[in-house]
């Protein structure tokens, strides 16, 4: 069993230590039990995805806030979690988009529940932030 957290600044230029923190830790864990090339780059753009719209949206030009990211792995069952203090994002209210070209936004939720097993999203929790859940399992292919 693996569990670990990371307190990052809300900036695009901490991307890599994310990135580089996520997958550093999964890879010591799991390589030698799946296929690491491929899920590490599926892990990465959920990541990704995941990290960006809070800096971009829940923190909008407030890099003082901390993004909290929560990580544990049972086995090959993976559940993150992402920890915001903006406003929030009205779930409910998600419309997938209809790839026109003209829609600019609403693919990073529907990338997130392609690529993972179960998505939810809890408004106003702990101390009025805001949490994203993410959990899969990963498939078992030995090196």
């Amino acid at each position: 069993m693996l569990r670990t957290e990371l307190h990052v600044p809300s900036h695009l230029q901490f991307l890599s230590v994310v990135e580089n923190w996520l997958l550093g830790s999964l890879e010591v864990a799991l390589a030698d039990q799946v296929d690491w090339p491929t899920q590490s780059n599926r892990l990465r753009l959920v990541l990704v995805e995941a990290y960006s719209n809070v800096v971009r949206h829940a923190h909008k030009d407030q890099p003082n806030l901390p993004v909290v990211i929560r990580l544990e792995l049972k086995d090959r069952d993976l559940y993150l979690e992402i920890w915001d203090q903006g406003e929030g994002f009205d779930a409910a209210n998600y419309h997938p988009p209809s790839f026109d070209p003209s829609q600019e936004g609403g693919y990073g939720w529907l990338i997130l529940h392609r690529l993972m097993d179960k998505v939810e999203y809890h408004l106003q929790l702990n101390e009025g932030c805001n949490c994203l859940k993410l959990e899969t399992t990963l498939p078992f292919e030995p090196a």
